[in-house]
């Protein structure tokens, strides 16, 4: 979530920040982590895609706040492309959400993720 965040709101790849942190990381940068960021970006087009289609009448990527964004790029991710079951998924999504954005983007969050879901 860190690396995606950051590299968004700096304008630069997430990739050079992975790189970046990896280098200077004490504890080392995880392995899944490295996983999700390779992975959202490996598949960015695809993942914006599939979010836009499911966000209620008015909103674009654009309009979310950033850390909202960032929270369903890594959901979609692994519910699309990864062995994560989709429950967890969504779990980690909205306690991220709980955690570090709105008070109204936990259930936001959970509502565009089940349209995903149920969309498969």
């Amino acid at each position: 979530m860190d690396i995606l965040f950051e590299a968004e709101l700096r304008g630069v790849d997430p990739l050079d920040t992975l790189a970046e942190r990896t280098s200077d990381a004490n504890p080392p940068v995880r392995e899944f982590t490295e996983e999700l960021v390779r992975g959202v970006c490996a598949h960015a087009d695809e993942i914006d895609v599939r979010i836009a289609e499911h966000l209620a009448s008015g909103w674009t990527l654009d309009r979310l706040p950033r850390v909202d964004r960032t929270v369903l790029r890594i959901a979609t991710f692994e519910v699309d492309h990864s062995d994560v079951p989709a429950e967890v998924a969504v779990s980690e999504a909205i306690s991220l959400a709980e955690e570090l954005s709105t008070d109204d983007s936990p259930a936001f969050v959970n509502g565009v993720l089940g349209s995903l879901i149920s969309s498969r």
